[in-house]
């Protein structure tokens, strides 16, 4: 899959010199473990760039909602354990983002899922988190997850579920993975002991979401 364009929208996608992707990671307020597995979206980024040829910087950039530079991601990252703070401007910013062709990948590192849609709330008060089905492209973009997400964590020994927020046109915007903890599959499998296919299931969910991302 070399080659991979990404679609001009309102947001420029950022690259290092090289013209490789920069996938950006979501500093927020409140007290939650925004940082959490800095290893992560290293990792990713190489097994993107080494199973699809598109090239991804392989160290991450870190945006607060704030930041003048948030435009200049097409990807942003999000996950932790806890409480978010997100204030009136703030999810204002975020919404005109992800309306201008932005996109966010929030993934429940177990303990973030009433502040995440409470976050979302307040982001979209008009929108609504659906549950996406097994048939949805991000599941089958580059590789095949036929029955949705694969799960990583036990957490609360529920199935896995794959949540988004769509624009006016059918565009999803927002994507958020629960009960899967698929970014703790991204790290070195010695970190939580993630055997071998399941530490290659999470990267290979973590290929098509950002694939997805960035061609739609």
């Amino acid at each position: 899959m070399a080659g991979i364009c990404l679609w001009e929208t309102g947001v420029r996608a950022e690259k290092n010199e090289t013209g490789d992707l920069v996938i950006a990671r979501l500093r927020y307020g409140g007290g939650g473990d925004w940082y959490n597995d800095p290893s992560a979206i290293p990792n990713l980024a190489r097994y993107i760039t080494a199973r699809t040829g598109m090239p991804v910087k392989d160290t991450e950039a870190r945006v607060a909602i704030g930041d003048e530079r948030l435009f200049s991601f097409p990807v942003l990252f999000m996950t932790g354990h806890g409480r978010i703070s997100l204030s009136d401007t703030e999810a204002a910013r975020l919404r005109q983002y992800l309306l201008a062709g932005g996109f966010l990948y929030a993934d429940d590192d177990y303990g973030l899922d009433p502040h995440f849609r409470k976050m979302m709330r307040h982001v979209f008060p008009d929108r609504e988190l659906v549950e996406l089905p097994f048939s949805h492209g991000i599941y089958r973009i580059h590789f095949r997850f036929e029955h949705g997400l694969p799960k990583i964590h036990e957490h609360d020994n529920k199935p896995p579920q794959g949540f988004g927020i769509f624009d006016d046109e059918g565009r999803l915007m927002v994507f958020y993975t629960y009960e899967t903890n698929i970014s703790d599959g991204w790290v070195e499998s010695e970190i939580y002991g993630n055997p071998p296919e399941i530490r290659e299931a999470a990267l290979k969910m973590g290929t098509n979401i950002i694939l997805w991302a960035v061609m739609h």
